[in-house]
């Protein structure tokens, strides 16, 4: 009985996954960059010295791929 559930469940975060992957797939570009080019990076600060580096509290926590 809770083998069959879990397979359920597993089976369903499995089609959501592939749902959001699609979509994100479609809209996502890809992105080449030749040698000389101008590119804006997105840095967060960070606070502190030396070895104890931390983010600052609400600063963004996903920076990208790249």
């Amino acid at each position: 009985m809770s083998f069959e559930k879990v397979r359920i469940v597993r089976d369903r975060m499995q089609a959501s996954q592939s749902r959001q992957k699609a979509y994100v797939d479609r809209r996502r570009r890809p992105l080449e960059f030749a040698t000389r080019d101008h590119v804006f990076l997105r840095v967060t600060r960070t606070t502190g010295v030396g070895k104890a580096l931390y983010s600052r509290k609400l600063s963004p926590k996903f920076l990208g791929p790249y």
